[in-house]
């Protein structure tokens, strides 16, 4: 891995997670990154208070860490929900009310990647209902980031996690992705490629990676099988990110995947420290 070309992202909302969210920026800096991501803190409140969001900008800004990414809100994570944008009733009202918020937040942050999960099906309703509602939110979502300077991103799930999510292929992610950039003329709705998702879904990721980089606006990793860092799982890395360099991706690679049962701050000995700032 010394020889990697990527420049990495360190997910906040999975990393450490043993941490309060204000101080986890520092800790992330002192790890050595200067690059963060986060899903919506606040899964019980897509627009939090004023002061909050604000002392989460404070945080950022006093780590010397930079906002690279941010969920708009997408129900409980970690938990039973899968996003929100594509639930009939309250849910997608409540992403309805998180989307300029979001989007204001990531523009202030300096964020250029706003990502919009799809959300599972509902018993009950209509999949074609669903479908038409998802798409009317992230055409929305879609024109919020443009606004924002951002890239609005479509995350493809895997199947065995989360089985009630539509969205659970690299093909289909790309289908929704150019579907957006349709409705908009935009053109800023991208893939964001997470090769955990990919490989329990048993994509070919070589494959993946040669068709769909020129799609894709981030890429996130975690090993597979467990969702460990690189080196706990199956996956060979040092390949898949040459060949994603081979491909042509020049964007960040989050670093999403679960620390095991030790500090998060231990969970980067696969990563030489000098290749940690973004």
């Amino acid at each position: 891995m010394s020889g990697t070309e990527h420049r990495f992202t360190v997910n906040l909302s999975i990393l450490f997670t043993e941490l309060p969210l204000l101080r986890r920026p520092a800790a992330a800096a002192a790890a050595g990154f200067t690059a963060v991501e986060l899903w919506w803190p606040w899964p019980d409140a897509p627009v939090p208070p004023k002061s909050e969001l604000d002392a989460l900008r404070r945080a950022l800004t006093d780590a010397g860490t930079r906002l690279t990414g941010l969920n708009f809100y997408a129900g409980r994570l970690p938990g039973p929900d899968r996003g929100a944008l594509s639930v009939p009733g309250e849910e997608s009202e409540k992403f309805r009310r998180n989307v300029e918020v979001a989007a204001e937040f990531a523009q202030s942050t300096g964020c250029t990647a706003l990502n919009a999960l799809y959300g599972n099906r509902v018993p009950g309703a209509d999949p074609a209902e669903q479908d038409q509602l998802a798409l009317e939110n992230l055409t929305l979502a879609a024109r919020a980031a443009h606004d924002a300077g951002a890239v609005l991103l479509v995350e493809a799930l895997n199947a065995v996690e989360s089985p009630g999510c539509p969205i659970v292929s690299a093909p289909k992610a790309v289908e929704v992705a150019d579907a957006v950039d349709a409705a908009t003329g935009l053109g800023n709705a991208k893939f964001l490629m997470d090769l955990y998702h990919l490989a329990m879904n048993g994509e070919d990721l070589h494959k993946v990676i040669d068709a769909c980089t020129e799609r894709t606006a981030h890429v996130q990793i975690a090993d597979s099988p467990g969702r460990g860092a690189p080196g706990t799982g199956e996956l060979d890395f040092a390949d898949l990110l040459g060949r994603l360099t081979a491909a042509g991706y020049e964007g960040l690679v989050g670093l999403e995947y679960k620390p095991g049962d030790r500090p998060s701050e231990a969970a980067f000995d696969w990563l030489p420290r000098a290749l940690r700032p973004a």
